[in-house]
């Protein structure tokens, strides 16, 4: 991969990472699409990284499918894919790992201990082995996609950061290589995550501003499914992840909850009517950008 890398530098040509654990579905393929737009050259990486499951995680049972993903990325025409192993990525004596901050503190880095340390630290190994010019992340996993743009920024890590709209399935459920597990009963339950979000829009289409108001109804649409446990769900300002007082566009409505035994996350870019999808994006990241 490095020697990939390196031809392709020296050709003069840009390069962009897809990062993936594999099990690929609709939405990774639309950040490999995007991957393409931005870059000559595209490597998609495809590691089920042990380091960011916690005890009791689901690293075991975690979908791998490595023949299928790379039949799934024929089409796409990607340059390379990197499959790497466990021992390649941590060799024996491996005892070196990156410590996200404050980002890392809550919402999924309170519910999963570790968890972003491990993500961070694969991340910048693959940045280290692929040497991208782009990095493409889903807008699925926000709280990851922020963090990783700090760990950049605070490294200086010569690599920009693509954060890519979620990719759903007609009736709003979010991709995800975790809906697999979900039986049928468990599929029509999962939906309650997507209308919670959509509830927290409506408010603020209908005039309410009051983030307490609409996170107590985002938890009612969770409460009315009893098969859905909520971890979470929250309206925060996306600069600190912080919890919004009142609530304008460009907040970021974030929901996760057991399903059954599947454990689902989910966002929402509160907007204004009319925005596309990576309209929304650029919003939140300008108030980040801003510090609001």
């Amino acid at each position: 991969m490095k020697d990939f890398a390196r031809e392709i530098r020296a050709r003069g040509k840009t390069l962009a990472l897809v990062p993936t654990m594999g099990a690929l579905h609709d939405g990774h393929l639309s950040l490999v699409r995007r991957a393409k737009r931005e870059c000559d050259v595209v490597v998609v990486s495809i590691f089920v990284n042990p380091a960011q499951f916690g005890t009791g995680e689901d690293l075991s049972r975690y979908p791998r499918s490595l023949e299928r993903d790379l039949d799934l990325l024929v089409p796409l025409q990607i340059d390379a894919a990197f499959a790497p192993g466990t021992a390649e990525i941590y060799p024996q004596g491996f005892d070196t790992f990156v410590e996200p901050g404050a980002l890392a503190a809550s919402l999924e880095g309170a519910v999963r201990p570790g968890h972003f340390s491990g993500v961070a630290t694969v991340v910048v190994k693959l940045f280290n082995i692929v040497r991208p010019d782009v990095a493409c992340f889903g807008q699925k996993d926000f709280q990851q996609a922020l963090l990783i743009r700090r760990v950049v920024e605070d490294l200086n890590l010569d690599v920009r950061v693509a954060i890519c709209p979620i990719v759903r399935e007609p009736d709003g459920l979010a991709k995800s290589s975790r809906n697999a597990y979900l039986d049928a009963e468990d599929r029509r339950a999962a939906l309650a995550l997507y209308r919670s979000l959509r509830r927290a829009q409506e408010l603020v289409d209908a005039g309410e501003t009051d983030a307490r108001l609409i996170v107590e109804e985002m938890g009612k649409v969770l409460a009315a499914e009893p098969r859905v446990t909520p971890d979470y769900a929250v309206v925060v300002e996306p600069a600190r992840l912080s919890p919004a007082q009142h609530v304008t566009p460009g907040c970021v409505a974030l929901v996760a909850a057991r399903v059954g035994s599947t454990r689902l996350i989910d966002n929402w870019i509160i907007h204004l009517p009319g925005t596309s999808d990576d309209e929304r994006i650029q919003f939140a990241l300008e108030r980040i950008r801003l510090g609001v």
